[in-house]
């Protein structure tokens, strides 16, 4: 009996101990923060008053860290990728006319991608090796899969991507589509002189002293 009264006694003061260093914190938090592809975790800890063993629940929290490089790449990986490249002429008073309103249209389809031939920075090697006296004998657009279309046909196929290919679908037609081509080889033949402007010869060679300018004083004077 003395035994066993000693034995309880110390089981008693063993588990009162053991309870007391509980007590402290009703119930502990951590947080573990892992790469910002994880949104991090918080462990709540709660001790049970029989056992003294850890009961936990795992609550994500809401707001998580954004990483901007991340989003942008995301964002970038997004965007609507362009069905067809238009290549225009933006010296062309009447060209901008059609080219202002497609892109208008383009807002809600953006599937367009406009290429101006006249900037500085247009580069033949990023538009299917087309330099600048080519596109400028024609109309040119290329297709998504390089692919590149002329004249008429180029122009249905841009006027199809704002859901306006109803204007050119007569042209699929023959003899439609071969008249219509035979009238814009004119009007594409004489363009410059209708809207004003020199000779194709001309043009190439002050963009050619142009480039020679630009080169020498690292800014356009002309």
């Amino acid at each position: 009996m003395a035994i066993k009264g000693v034995v309880t006694a110390c089981n008693v003061a063993r588990r009162g101990s053991y309870q007391s260093s509980l007590s402290v914190p009703r119930y502990l938090t951590f947080r573990f923060h892992h790469s910002s592809s994880y949104p991090p975790k918080r462990f709540t800890f709660y001790p049970t008053s029989q056992t003294g063993k850890f009961m936990y629940s795992v609550r994500a929290i809401h707001k998580a860290i954004v990483d901007p490089v991340t989003t942008k790449k995301k964002n970038e990986e997004k965007s609507t990728p362009w069905k067809i490249k238009m290549l225009y002429d933006g010296d062309c008073p009447l060209c901008m006319r059609e080219v202002n309103m497609l892109r208008e249209r383009n807002k809600s389809y953006d599937t367009i991608k406009f290429v101006d031939i006249s900037s500085k920075d247009y580069s033949p090697e990023e538009n299917q090796g087309l330099d600048y006296t080519t596109v400028m004998g024609r109309i040119h657009a290329i297709l998504s899969d390089g692919t590149i279309v002329t004249d008429v046909e180029a122009f249905r196929r841009l006027y199809e991507q704002v859901g306006l290919g109803w204007v050119y679908a007569i042209t699929k037609y023959e003899p439609i589509g071969s008249i219509a081509d035979v009238v814009y080889s004119f009007w594409a033949k004489y363009r410059l002189q209708i809207t004003g402007r020199p000779p194709l010869e001309e043009i190439l060679v002050a963009r050619k002293k142009k480039g020679e300018v630009c080169n020498d004083n690292n800014t356009c004077k002309m």
